[in-house]
């Protein structure tokens, strides 16, 4: 097996300081029965316990509404994370149970029972929705610029605030968007939103400003194969190149965003030194890039292997300037978001119904999908101001067009249960 088809594990970092990140939540042999739970030195019974430490909980009991799309997931909930939460305090442990929401008082002290693990977790986190841009333009088939239109217009409709709407490059390379003129033309009285596009080089920056562009973002490779591959230039050639489109930006008052590709491994190099992540995002912050997202083109991040990365980086950009676009390769995107977010990030890069790839990375698979990241978002209890039913529709709308399935486990077993359900 090649290193590119083996996801990058932990077994390099055996002396990183990144390692500290990993941790593991372990149960105790209690398991909790319908109205009795034991917990060490307390039996709870209903809703009271003593014991000689003077615990006792008081549970407040809360039925959720039945929302298929917008209620919590069945197994997680705003202060816990997985299916049991442990907190040590007095000798008293306590347990959640599905569907009811507590509070712990030892000794007479009320506190909320919130696991180390949730404290360092954003209270908000901004997804940056990429799919009409990096989801489609590997698509072979050419989409109708009034289906991507529409797309947007769904996705501006279940709360995204920032949507990436195309990209400026020559239609010889990527003939998908070729339209990019067009659908700006059919997005610009949309007021709720930002449309950032892509932009290769100041050639590209022009176009995008004669068609009403009002936000740009480039893009640099941390792996010099790549981005000889990619853009036909070394990496330094690519960052002299944007240093006349920024300043060019800049200049009209236009934010840009910048990318920066294979941050854990490269389809030519394999694995991606994090000091060079660093260098390349350090220089396009530099340069004035206002926020900087941290691409794993081809997927083949860990945790393991993304903790250093993101530690390496935020020692040279500020954490809030940071966001993080994984592509789900390896089905790794997921837990490289909750590190990340547990790591001080809250931006995230998502793609509707998982769609993308590269047509430049050998083996990229879809990004992560949106849906599923609203999910498990929503079950941390992470704010997004997203509707997960109509992010579902605008997935199931953009398949259609298709002609496949959606990427996204979440809308495909939440589709599969309203079904279900129908039938009843």
């Amino acid at each position: 097996m090649s290193s590119l088809e083996e996801p990058l594990g932990l077994d390099s970092l055996s002396n990183s300081r990144g390692v500290r990140w990993i941790q593991r939540i372990t149960l105790n042999a209690c398991r909790p029965r319908a109205d009795e739970v034991e917990m060490r030195n307390c039996l709870i019974e209903g809703r009271q316990c003593s014991s000689s430490n003077s615990c006792s909980e008081e549970y407040a009991w809360r039925r959720q509404p039945k929302d298929i799309y917008n209620s919590e997931p069945s197994m997680l909930r705003t202060s816990s994370l997985g299916r049991s939460l442990r907190v040590v305090d007095n000798a008293c442990d306590s347990l959640y149970k599905q569907g009811h929401q507590y509070t712990s008082s030892c000794n007479g002290i009320e506190r909320d029972l919130v696991s180390k693990y949730m404290r360092s977790m954003p209270k908000s986190v901004k997804i940056v929705e990429v799919g009409p841009r990096d989801g489609l333009q590997n698509e072979k088939n050419i989409i109708p610029t009034s289906v991507k239109i529409e797309l947007i217009h769904r996705l501006v409709a279940s709360g995204l605030s920032v949507i990436e709407a195309s990209s400026f490059v020559s239609p010889k390379w990527v003939p998908q968007l070729s339209d990019a003129k067009d659908v700006m033309e059919g997005i610009r009285n949309i007021k709720d939103a930002r449309f950032p596009v892509l932009i290769p080089n100041l050639r590209g920056f022009e176009a995008a400003v004669a068609a009403g562009v009002k936000e740009i973002a480039v893009f640099a490779s941390a792996s010099e194969a790549f981005s000889k591959s990619n853009i036909n230039c070394t990496i330094q050639d690519s960052l002299n190149r944007y240093r006349d489109v920024v300043a060019a930006a800049k200049g009209l008052g236009m934010p840009v965003r910048g990318y920066v590709s294979c941050v854990v491994g490269c389809p030519v190099e394999g694995s991606v030194p994090p000091s060079k992540v660093a260098y390349v995002a350090k220089e396009l912050y530099d340069l004035g890039c206002s926020e900087i997202s941290l691409g794993d083109t081809i997927g083949v991040g860990t945790p393991g292997t993304v903790i250093p990365m993101l530690e390496a980086v935020m020692s040279v950009v500020p954490t809030e300037k940071l966001a993080v676009h994984f592509h789900d390769t390896y089905g790794q995107a997921l837990p490289n978001i909750l590190i990340s977010l547990q790591m001080g990030i809250s931006t995230v890069d998502s793609s509707i119904a998982g769609l993308g790839g590269c047509p430049y990375a050998k083996g990229a698979s879809g990004n992560v999908a949106t849906e599923d990241v609203v999910y498990m978002l929503k079950g941390l209890g992470i704010d997004t101001n997203l509707d997960l039913s109509k992010l579902i529709a605008a997935g199931d709308f953009i398949c259609k067009h298709l002609g496949r399935q959606s990427g996204s486990k979440t809308a495909v077993a939440l589709s599969k249960m309203a079904s279900d359900a129908s039938k009843i």
